[in-house]
């Protein structure tokens, strides 16, 4: 299984600073054929600017674990306009 790409209304920063707010989604791919994609809540941060490290909460089992996202790792930003979230 891979992770699926980003949503059209996800944004993600390649190649620049990655940068995260409590609430947003963390993804990482698949880095080999048949390696499953992980997929979490980040549920706290160790910065204000939103750099990592990241405390994310992990779909697969619930645990929230410290997280520095390597470049198979990516953010998906919750869409906040006219008062509407992005369901996940």
């Amino acid at each position: 299984m891979s992770a699926p790409a980003p949503a059209k209304n996800a944004q993600a920063d390649p190649g620049t600073s990655m940068r995260a707010r409590v609430g947003d989604e963390i993804v990482v791919r698949g880095t080999a054929a048949g390696v499953v994609a992980r997929d979490g809540e980040i549920v706290g941060l160790h910065h204000k600017d939103g750099s990592p490290p990241y405390d994310v909460r992990w779909a697969e089992d619930g645990r929230v674990t410290l997280y520095f996202p390597g470049p198979d790792a990516y953010v998906r930003h919750l869409v906040t306009g006219g008062g509407h979230v992005r369901a996940r």
